[in-house]
């Protein structure tokens, strides 16, 4: 691991799963190993779902229109 917390991926492994320059990961923590996925359309399908009801979906559709509001609100001042 690098300094920043940087990883590399080998070739070989990135190609098994699909992954190419670009590609999203989603990482997780299971039972204290780490694990990535490629966050492929397959992934948040099998995932969807997960955070229904917890209100972290609303937390985060919230944060983000406010601050879509605000640098409209800045866009508009200049």
């Amino acid at each position: 691991m690098k300094r920043k917390g940087q990883i590399v991926i080998p070739v070989k492994l990135r190609k098994k799963v699909g992954m190419k320059e670009g590609t999203r990961i989603f990482l997780e923590e299971k039972s204290g190993d780490i694990v990535l996925h490629p966050a492929t359309p397959e992934f948040y399908d099998k995932t969807c779902g997960i955070l229904k009801g917890s209100g972290l979906v609303k937390a985060l559709e919230k944060s983000r229109r406010e601050d879509r509001e605000r640098e409209e609100r800045e866009i508009e001042k200049r």
